[in-house]
């Protein structure tokens, strides 16, 4: 069994994007899942990317906003609703809304999303980080 207090989550950071990594290779040694809970500031963007052999679950707790699907592809998601991406799924996000957009990402097999931040603070630090700008 493992179990997981606030300080052993990891947050990695965009412009207006907060991706707190609840259960993943930072804290977890599993080789199933890595759950995640994202904040979206108003106005910010996740750009559309894939996971070549992952696919993920978003479960919307609050907010609304735009699925980036492909070039010309959007689709609008709020909160109560579900959305799962197959492997090689495009998708991106922009939240359109007014308020802050919040999900729980669900992703298997596991990947460490480092990579795609440009900041990460363990838990401690994240209380004193200061929030992104969002983009345009």
């Amino acid at each position: 069994m493992e179990f997981f207090t606030e300080d052993q989550f990891t947050s990695l950071a965009n412009p207006g994007v907060v991706s707190t990594q609840l259960l993943s290779p930072h804290n977890s040694t599993t080789r199933r899942i890595t759950i995640t809970r994202v904040s979206v500031e108003p106005g910010a963007i996740q750009p559309p990317h894939i996971h070549a052999s992952s696919e993920q679950v978003w479960i919307v707790l609050e907010g609304k906003g735009t699925l980036l699907l492909s070039e010309k592809g959007r689709k609008p998601i709020k909160a109560g609703e579900i959305v799962r991406f197959e492997d090689g799924n495009l998708h991106g996000f922009k939240n359109t809304g007014t308020t802050v957009f919040v999900y729980m990402s669900v992703t298997s097999p596991p990947i460490d999303f480092s990579y795609a931040y440009q900041d990460a603070t363990d838990s401690s630090d994240a209380a004193q980080a200061q929030p992104h700008a969002a983009q345009p």
